[in-house]
This record gives structure tokens, C-alpha cells and sequence, in this order.
């Protein structure tokens, strides 16, 4: 049978091989079993580690990292098996096929666990798949060979087809590898004892500058990019910052400011013109205001700056709310203003300490003007309601006590009336 495979021109593995071939499949089935075991052992606590260390945002990650555990463990067995002994061809190949599969997975497990899009996570795993397997079988040298004599020369620069793939793959790895840092950071920062809100934000938003800083320096250096190259792109830049980009740059150092200044912080209630509401989140170009009616306003960072803001939060959270009552001016203004303070005692958002008061405020064309003056602490669950069940309240007490409110009324002296009896006509 091998003579007549020989006459065809097809060479069969002789039993070293097979033997070989044989010995890398049992590798492989002992390598499946411990990383099978590794990752149900590892995989839920470093699930806890994670979660500890980078938080709810990222559990795309924390849901794979059995998986992750388990590609991770096979790949680094397979890797030093590969490397302790000369395989044979075929067994080299079916080692290197278990590799590839394991740092494919590893990848793209990884890719998708940070929500990057499918199509990267598909080309780095693809990448990934194909030199693993080159470089166990040999011929990782001749695919970069191959593709390396497939381009085109710009000038002075030529273009390959292998460097174009290295840029994609570094400028992927690299926006993975930013992603990653910069939530694990965040959420030690926001975890970070002695901070209060407006300090982890502002280092949060510092931290993630430095971080996008430090990958374009580093993938400059990995695509090859001659730094004395950009002299001519940053004098543009500047120009564009001079002229175009004057109101975003303002606003990002305005937002930093407000941080560092902290004289409006996440959670505040502020009123900036006719927009009322609470500040739930100060981005680098706007700060996000949600009112009431859960309408979010984007205020630029620059108008807080050069605005009037009213903070009704900066310095306490206790808010005096402000509610004129009018009481006619035959009703016993004692037993009236008994029973403001004892509607505006019963609400429960208004504060005992202070106490609510009531003033007389004047004396109006038909009523005697009062006004209930009550505290609350929390200005961000709205000001009208609190003053409307306070009203309902007293209502419901003034007629219970027979004390009445006033309408508008008009006394109309008539000097003169032509035809009337007795005039004559």
C-alpha cells in the first residue's frame, strides 16, 4: 500500500510519526482535562477578583472567565510543549492546531468581553489563529516573507501588506488594552476611601487622558511613525485649536475647572436660567441636567463659567421652601396659622428642626397674606409637589375649621345713573 502512494507521489507519515501523532493526541486530551479543570477551579474566583477590581461595567468579562481561564491554561501548556521537544510534522501540526484554537478562543472571548465590535474581535482571532499555527508548524517565517514582498512604495516608505496587518492588529490590541486599563482604573478611583464624589471624578477623567495619551505615544512607536513627522501635523492642530476647535477646548478645561473648583458636583440641584433640575453627570464638553419633567439639558461647561448659577446644594442640602396663603380678614388668624403649621408639620418630606414657620406678610385688597415657610433636604424629588400636598392638606383643614379664603372682591360706587327712579325722566 506505501508503494503504491509512493508511485502517486503521496508520502505517508512512516511510524515515527504516527507514534508521535499518537503521543500529541493524548497531550492534547490531558491538556483539555486540566484546562477544563483549571477554569471551574480558577474561573469563578478570579469572576469575584474581577468584579472586585473593575466593577459592573465590564461583566462581559466576568461572564467568560471560565472560559477565558480554561483558553489560557491550554494555550500556555500547548506552548511549552510545543517548544521542549522537535515534533514530528504531523504532530507538530495537530499540537499547533489545539494552540491556535485555544489563543483564538482566549482572544476573542477577551475582544467581546470589553463590547468591542464582532468584526475586530473576528480579525485578531483570525490573526491569531493562523500564527499560532504557523509558528508551531515551521513556516511562520515564510507568511511573513510572503507577505511582506506583497505591497507598494509611497515615496520613501514602502507599504506592505504584513505592515498593514501589524498596524490593525497593534491599533486593536492597543484600543482592548485601553479600554481595559482605563475601567479597572475608573472603578478603583470611584472605590478609592477619603474622596468624595467630585475628586474621583475629576481623577477619573485625568486618568483617562493620561491613559489615551500613553497608547498614542506607544502605537506611534509600534506602526514605525517617525515622531519629527508630526511638527507639521501639531502646527495644524494648533491652528485648528486657534480657530475651530476655541469653543470645544473651552469647554473640556471649563469642565475641569467646575471639577477642581467643585462648586457643582454630581448631585447638585441647580437652576441655570430657566433649566432646573439635577446635575447627573459633568462630561468633557457639557454638564448633563435632568429636570422634573426627566428632560436631561446639555449646559456647556463654558456657560457655568461665565453664567449666574443658582446651587441649591452647594454648601447645604436644606432647601426653604416658600408657600403665601390668604386668609379672609373675618376669619381668626390665630386658628389659621395653627393649622398651616400643623399642615405643613404633616408632610413628610418637610424638616422638624428647623420647625415650619408662618408669616404675615400684609394686608392685600381681600385677604390678610400669610406665608408657610418649611425646610426640606432633598430639592432634587421636586419643590411644587411638596408645596401642592401642604395646600391639599390645608384645605381640607380650613374647612373642617370653617375658615375661609378669600376671593378677589370689588366695591362699585355709582355717582350718577341717568333714568333712574325719581330722577325725573
Amino acid at each position: 500500500m506505501r508503494n503504491v502512494f509512493s508511485q502517486m507521489g503521496i508520502a505517508l507519515p512512516d511510524q515515527v510519526n504516527l507514534v508521535a501523532a499518537g503521543i500529541a493526541v493524548l497531550v492534547l486530551a490531558a491538556v483539555g482535562g486540566i484546562a477544563w479543570a483549571a477554569g471551574r477551579w480558577i474561573g469563578p474566583r478570579l469572576a469575584d477578583l474581577w468584579a472586585r477590581h473593575a466593577g459592573s461595567r465590564v461583566e462581559g468579562v466576568g461572564r467568560r472567565m471560565c472560559t477565558l481561564a480554561r483558553s489560557l491554561v491550554a494555550w500556555l501548556l500547548l506552548a511549552i510543549v510545543l517548544r521542549v521537544y522537535p515534533w514530528p510534522l504531523l504532530a507538530a501540526v495537530l499540537l499547533g492546531l489545539g494552540a491556535a484554537v485555544a489563543a483564538a478562543i482566549l482572544v476573542v472571548n477577551l475582544v467581546r468581553g470589553l463590547h468591542m465590535p464582532r468584526w475586530a474581535a473576528a480579525l485578531l482571532g483570525t490573526v491569531i489563529f493562523v500564527g499560532v499555527l504557523a509558528d508551531a508548524m515551521g513556516g511562520l517565517a515564510a507568511i511573513r516573507g510572503t507577505l511582506g514582498g506583497i505591497g507598494l512604495t509611497l515615496g520613501t516608505r514602502r507599504l506592505t501588506l504584513l505592515g498593514v496587518i501589524q498596524i490593525a492588529v497593534a491599533l486593536l490590541a492597543l484600543f482592548a488594552v485601553a479600554r481595559l486599563v482605563n475601567r479597572v482604573v475608573g472603578h478603583s478611583i470611584k472605590r478609592a476611601p477619603g474622596w468624595d464624589a467630585t475628586q474621583k471624578l475629576l481623577a477619573q477623567k485625568l486618568a483617562g487622558v493620561l491613559i489615551i495619551a500613553a497608547v498614542f505615544f506607544i502605537g506611534i512607536d509600534l506602526v514605525g511613525i517617525d515622531l519629527t513627522a508630526l511638527a507639521v501635523f501639531s502646527g495644524a492642530v494648533g491652528l485648528a485649536v486657534g480657530f475651530g476647535l476655541q469653543k470645544t477646548v473651552g469647554n473640556l478645561f471649563a469642565g475641569i475647572i467646575l471639577l477642581m473648583d467643585r462648586s457643582i458636583k454630581p448631585g447638585d440641584v441647580i437652576a441655570v436660567g430657566d433649566t432646573f433640575g439635577q446635575v447627573t453627570k459633568i462630561g468633557v464638553r457639557a454638564v448633563s441636567v435632568v429636570t422634573r419633567d426627566a428632560k436631561e439639558h446639555l449646559i456647556p461647561n463654558e456657560d457655568l463659567m461665565t453664567r449666574e448659577v443658582e446651587n441649591w446644594s452647594y454648601s447645604s442640602r436644606n432647601v426653604r421652601v416658600h408657600i403665601p396663603v390668604g386668609v379672609s380678614y373675618d376669619g381668626d388668624l390665630a386658628l389659621a396659622q395653627r393649622l398651616m403649621i400643623e399642615a405643613a408639620g404633616a408632610s413628610p418630606r418637610v424638616l422638624q428642626s428647623p420647625k415650619p414657620v408662618v408669616w404675615l406678610r400684609g394686608f392685600g385688597d381681600s385677604s390678610v397674606d400669610h406665608e408657610i415657610l418649611v425646610w426640606i433636604s432633598d430639592p432634587e424629588a421636586g419643590v411644587g409637589n411638596v408645596q401642592s400636598e401642604i395646600l391639599n392638606r390645608l384645605w381640607d383643614l380650613f374647612k373642617e375649621n370653617e375658615v375661609e379664603i378669600p376671593f378677589p372682591q370689588r366695591d362699585i360706587h355709582i355717582k350718577s345713573w341717568p333714568g333712574a327712579p325719581g330722577t325725573g325722566s
